[in-house]
């Protein structure tokens, strides 16, 4: 008696202890797979400041896929090695056109707020900002449900907008 017991126990444990890591991640998930990124125009140096928050989990995921170091945005000590793989995905992800020419990106750094990482760039100069074009496909190489919502501040005057996987670009006039 006491031997089928035990063994009941140990199948109980087994089965336990393999599902439970599985039940917690899926708890941990979230059911959404969104970014947000906020383009600033600064009338004194006549920049774009870039700010793009993504899920910290989602974004280790993207970045552990072309790289073979472990991914960890989280650890101070490891920020310093994470710069340049941040800096590479980032970049090769946003895109920005002012009064159709190309600008040159900065990337300016990153840090951690809550449950995000957030992402600091900033363009070359661009004189009397009228119309913008924005190119985002930051996590599209991980998720087809992708989006990437994008708020624009420039002279005061405030646009939204929201790009869906596969959609790519947005133009905006001020």
């Amino acid at each position: 008696m006491t031997a089928i017991f035990k063994r009941t126990i140990l199948i109980c444990y087994l089965i336990c202890g393999f599902l439970t890591p599985e039940v917690l991640k899926a708890e941990k998930r979230h059911p959404f797979h969104l970014s947000s990124t906020e383009v600033e125009y600064n009338p004194k140096s006549s920049t774009l400041e870039i700010s793009c928050r993504i899920f910290t989990d989602d974004f280790e995921t993207a970045l552990a896929k072309g790289n073979k170091v472990k991914v960890d945005l989280s650890a101070e000590s490891k920020h310093k090695a994470m710069e340049e793989m941040v800096k590479k995905y980032i970049l090769s992800n946003i895109a920005v056109k002012g009064n159709a020419k190309n600008l040159a990106l900065s990337y300016v750094g990153f840090e951690r707020d809550n449950e995000a990482i957030v992402v600091y760039l900033e363009t070359e100069p661009v004189k009397a900002l009228r119309k913008l074009e924005t190119t985002n496909t930051v996590l599209y190489d991980l998720f087809d449900d992708q989006s990437n919502i994008i708020h624009f501040t420039v002279n005061g005057n405030r646009k939204s907008a929201k790009l869906d996987y596969p959609n790519r670009k947005l133009v905006t006039e001020f």
